[in-house]
């Protein structure tokens, strides 16, 4: 999976504000876990340890013992202020960073061996790192936890091991997949059916009741991982399945069962929301690692691989995203001189750099001011639309004396390449942009021509407001 932006302001020379927040995510995650116990001693849903696990995991630089200890500090300092645990609290918030660590160790060992590996497989790797975690934590916190609960500790480990299991599977991947949402314009009616389904699947779980209702939301998360984004539908997913904990917990949805171990039902509710979860993480993932291998394609047949710019195909299917012409269109045709000899002289290697070279700085001339494709060989084309004939020309000649005031570097030797430009313009298109295109580009082909013919290194295009049919042309150079 790929590593998100940082959401947590956490930079790897900045040793003293990551410290200050492991301090405050600690403190923040704790208080509202602490807030929700509900049952025993026991909280009924624990998001400090899945949080911090995903932090540690996204930011590799902060896998240091200095920033361990802090995290564990601060549980520490919380239990100090407000429990009156005493030494126990030494052994449950230790419980508490060994999730953390054994989960962060995992799945940047993964990262690190295999960063490539498919993000199906990914997710459901990372259900079992939560395993693993779940069983090492419940351990130490449910021997830690046996002096302030009356309680066995069977039942004790059965608790912590169900709860960091299924905190786990629920927060880690959303966490690791968490960036700032880019809300681009408001959903459409259609989008929302998924997290429909959802809502009402929990309604309908409510209303029948038992076990098996648990399992209702199933479809309705599926949905939503094969229509939203991994970090969304995982969002969901976390978010259907703390409500279930929750609503079981209340009696709302009435399980009607008694675990044979001596363990309440929260245990089996918790490991089957778990299992559930993981459902929709690799359907999801599925589908992300399906629209990444899709966009490359795309991209592939879009752009040219060597310069980065339109292919010739790609900027035809740009241009039939717009129908109508705009109200003027300028076409530039660029070859560059004496390409060939590049070539010859110094090989095909340094050819296909040169091209790579001349794409990247063609294209950084444009920018988002128009388009730039690549029609074949060393022939590129440049188009920009809605400005004045004046206008065009003067960024022609930009382009043209720009271009040739920047060599190209090659083991040493500079390369100066310049290029001669045919110019084509329509003040007011009447016909769709592709076909108005077309006839610009034969337009800025002849005066391409002109161009070459007329020594090379210029450009040419038809004296603005004569006739076509006049032949009369405008030609600049050095």
């Amino acid at each position: 999976m790929a590593n998100p932006v940082t959401l947590f302001c956490f930079r790897e020379d900045k040793t003293l504000s990551n410290a200050l927040g492991v301090f405050i995510l600690t403190t923040i995650f704790y208080t509202f876990g602490a807030s929700l116990r509900l049952v025993d001693e026991l909280s009924l849903f624990w998001p400090l340890n899945g949080i911090m696990a995903g932090v540690f995991a996204r930011h590799a630089f902060l896998n240091k013992p200095l920033y361990y200890a802090i995290c564990y500090v601060a549980m520490l300092a919380w239990d100090a202020v407000t429990t009156s645990w005493g030494v126990a609290s030494l052994a449950i918030n230790l419980s508490n960073l060994i999730f953390i660590v054994t989960v962060a160790m995992l799945v940047l060992r993964d990262k690190s061996r295999q960063p490539q590996l498919p993000q199906a497989m990914f997710a459901l790797r990372l259900f079992g790192y939560c395993l693993i975690a779940a069983l090492l934590c419940a351990l130490c916190g449910a021997v830690g936890s046996v002096g302030i609960d009356k309680r066995q500790l069977m039942p004790l480990y059965a608790d912590w091991f169900s709860e960091q299991f299924s905190t786990g599977v629920l927060l880690v991947p959303w966490v690791l997949t968490l960036s700032w949402p880019r809300v681009r314009h408001l959903p459409a009616k259609d989008d929302l059916w998924p997290l429909l389904a959802v809502i009402v699947s929990l309604g309908v779980s409510v209303l029948v009741g038992g076990a098996g209702s648990l399992v209702f939301p199933l479809i309705g998360l599926i949905w939503c991982a094969l229509r939203y984004s991994f970090s969304t539908s995982a969002f969901i997913t976390f978010c259907t399945g703390a409500t279930e904990i929750v609503l079981v917990a209340y009696g709302v949805i009435d399980m009607n069962a008694v675990s044979p171990l001596g363990t309440n039902q929260m245990f089996s509710t918790r490991l089957g929301i778990a299992t559930l979860a993981i459902c929709p993480l690799i359907v999801g993932a599925s589908v992300a690692a399906l629209n990444a291998v899709m966009q490359q394609v795309s991209r592939r047949a879009d752009y040219d691989h060597l310069t980065g710019v339109y292919s010739r195909s790609g900027l035809y299917e740009a241009l039939s995203q717009r129908p109508r012409a705009p109200s003027s269109l300028c076409v530039l045709l660029i070859d560059i001189d004496y390409f060939k000899s590049i070539n010859d002289n110094y090989g095909h290697e340094c050819g296909d750099a040169a091209l790579a070279n001349f794409g990247e700085r063609l294209l950084a001339l444009v920018g988002m001011n128009g388009m730039v494709a690549r029609m074949g060989g060393e022939e590129f084309v440049v188009i920009r639309s809605g400005i004045a004939f004046n206008e065009g020309l003067r960024f022609a000649e930009m382009l043209r004396t720009t271009l040739a005031a920047e060599p190209f570097h090659w083991q040493g030797q500079q390369l100066h390449l310049t290029v001669s430009i045919g110019m084509g313009f329509d003040e007011a298109p009447v016909t769709a942009m592709r076909e108005t295109f077309d006839m610009l580009m034969r337009e800025a082909d002849s005066f391409l021509y002109q161009s070459k013919r007329a020594g090379r290194n210029r450009t040419s295009c038809r004296a603005h407001g004569e006739a076509e049919q006049s032949g009369e042309a405008i030609q600049t150079d050095r």
